[in-house]
């Protein structure tokens, strides 16, 4: 089978990913699934695996992991999960936890000192086939194409785990900092639920979208928001976007940084920037159960999921496109 492998990390121009057509076909362990990739999306933690900002966990691994694909087959024991060959099944960032330790426990899995992640700790979508735990398989909310399906499955999940870590109130004024895959689906569940949403980016193409799907404001990536904010996410991986985004809080406000991955957070100023109870915190992964009532939301909301097909073989081109910001919403690879 064809599949992509991070052969030496390093940045994207040059070429760090390696396609291979003879790759064998993964056969799935005990409570897995195989999956024919029908989807998979292009994630900004894809290209922080390839290029080498996230050390290598495993080498030469296929990176990917916002996987729509059709059961091809069940390993021993996977049939108790209710999933059957033939059916849709959705792969996300979160592979395996161990559901013993005193995260876990508490129902805080995303914080698991032992967990695995596809397309870091073990093969992801960039490939026709893959392997998922059934028991970490997502049902996928009718409605959408495969394409459509696939941004949701990290995209969607962890920009609503966002939403919640920001403690966004009723009717409250967010602020989302970068405008891309992530965040053009938070915007919206922020929306139906009768906030007003500022958008602070870079590229005309994602201020355009902004304005599109109903933001109050649009401005650069460093504005200042036409009025003070209760919440805002910071979706760019950019640490220097911290101030400005902490300035524009409200007494009380909270800002969540969405990504896994950041640039170095300039020193703050305590009286500007966290006096008045402001609060400053980080996103990582996401539970199970966020990407349940995120993908029921989806199902109940028909999400307008900007996305952009790119055939496996561009899977490099992809990267580079995204990285250079060259698309607006997210990008899909299509084997």
């Amino acid at each position: 089978m064809r599949a992509w492998h991070v052969e030496a990390p390093g940045p994207v121009t040059g070429h760090p990913l390696t396609l291979h057509n003879d790759d064998d076909l993964p056969r799935p362990g005990p409570g897995e699934l195989l999956l024919r990739v029908l989807a998979c999306g292009v994630c900004r933690t894809d290209l922080h695996v390839t290029e080498g900002d996230l050390p290598p966990h495993r080498p030469g691994v296929t990176p990917g992991h916002e996987v729509v694909g059709e059961v091809a087959a069940l390993g021993e024991g996977a049939g108790s999960s209710g999933f059957k060959v033939g059916d849709r099944a959705g792969a996300a960032w979160l592979r395996w936890t161990d559901n013993e330790c005193r995260f876990c426990t508490r129902g805080a899995e995303n914080l698991c000192p032992r967990s695995l992640y596809t397309g870091w700790d073990a093969d992801g979508g960039y490939a026709e086939y893959m392997t998922v735990p059934a028991a970490y398989a997502h049902r996928l909310p009718p409605g959408y194409s495969d394409p459509e399906l696939a941004p949701l499955l990290c995209a969607g999940i962890i920009g609503y785990h966002a939403l919640q870590r920001a403690e966004l109130p009723p009717q409250g004024r967010l602020g989302l900092y970068g405008f891309g895959g992530s965040a053009h689906l938070a915007a919206q569940v922020a929306l139906a639920r009768g906030a007003t949403v500022h958008v602070m980016t870079r590229g005309e193409r994602a201020k355009q979208l902004a304005r599109e799907l109903g933001a109050a404001s649009v401005g650069d990536a460093a504005d200042a928001p036409p009025e003070p904010l209760d919440s805002a996410i910071l979706f760019a991986p950019v640490g220097d976007l911290v101030l400005p985004a902490l300035a524009a809080l409200d007494r009380g406000g909270t800002l969540a940084i969405a990504g896994i991955y950041l640039s170095d957070i300039p020193p703050l100023n305590y009286e500007r920037h966290l006096f008045q109870e402001r609060q400053l915190r980080s996103v990582t992964s996401n539970t199970r159960a966020d990407a349940r009532e995120f993908l029921d939301f989806a199902a109940g909301h028909k999400l307008q999921v900007t996305v952009h097909p790119y055939p496996l073989d561009a899977a490099d081109q992809a990267l580079r496109d995204l990285k250079a910001g060259r698309f607006d919403g997210a990008a899909a690879l299509i084997p």
